[in-house]
């Protein structure tokens, strides 16, 4: 796994690379040059570690705010002396926020929980029919799927919508569970790319899903359950 530490204090920093033993770790002491990293050389990273205080110009919130414009999918964790920023680190999607002194078995937990889902959407896949083709696409490429007189439309990550003859009753028994979950009785949504719950609705890569009352409860419970996962 590939992974970006950014805290300023280079102690805290070396015990996190030595958690870290055995991944793909990369170092950085202050917040501008993991900033250009990622906007001026497009570099990626399957975990950010951020420290929320940092003596440079630039915090680990808004360092986690630019970084999210850049790379929607970004897997962010905080790492703070305090727990002032919970609510901040709640609307940034992050996964965990951890507490200094980091002990080594949050740190496993936290690699073994993201290995866990790295694992399921890449083995999961929704199988399709239509006009004489079929094929199988990989849950986590999924965004959410609509039905519209009697077709499925599964619309994709890269922009593409796969129409599919089929039910979405029958669809839910397939799929639904910890990625998809029936929001409306028109929508299903894949659950881990869900941006924000609005009101009664959900934003997916920019789009609006409907949440109906009947649903509301699940969906709200699942969505937090996925920004804050209790780690066993």
């Amino acid at each position: 796994m590939k992974i970006a530490v950014c805290d300023d204090c280079h102690e805290d920093a070396a015990q996190l690379e030595t958690f870290l033993e055995g991944e793909d770790t990369r170092l950085y002491f202050d917040a501008l040059r993991l900033l250009a990293d990622v906007e001026d050389r497009q570099m990626r990273f399957d975990l950010y570690l951020l420290d929320i205080f940092m003596d440079d110009s630039m915090g680990g919130i808004e360092l986690a705010e630019r970084i999210r414009a850049r790379d929607e999918e970004a897997v962010i964790c905080f790492i703070s002396t305090s727990d002032a920023f919970y609510r901040q680190a709640y609307d940034l999607y992050a996964v965990q926020y951890l507490l200094k002194p980091v002990r080594e078995a949050e740190v496993r937990r936290l690699l073994e929980r993201l290995a866990r889902h790295r694992g399921r959407e890449r083995d999961q896949r929704l199988g399709y029919k239509w006009r004489g083709q079929a094929g199988f696409i990989p849950y986590g490429r999924i965004h959410y799927i609509d039905s519209r007189e009697h077709t499925l439309f599964i619309h994709c990550q890269d922009g593409t919508v796969q129409a599919c003859k089929g039910k979405l009753d029958d669809l839910e028994i397939q799929v639904c569970g910890e990625v998809f979950f029936r929001c409306h009785q028109s929508f299903i949504v894949n659950m881990y790319h869900v941006d924000r719950l609005e009101g009664s609705e959900l934003l997916v890569a920019g789009q609006s899903i409907p949440v109906s009352r009947r649903y509301f409860a699940s969906v709200k419970s699942r969505y937090q359950e996925i920004l804050f996962e209790e780690v066993d």
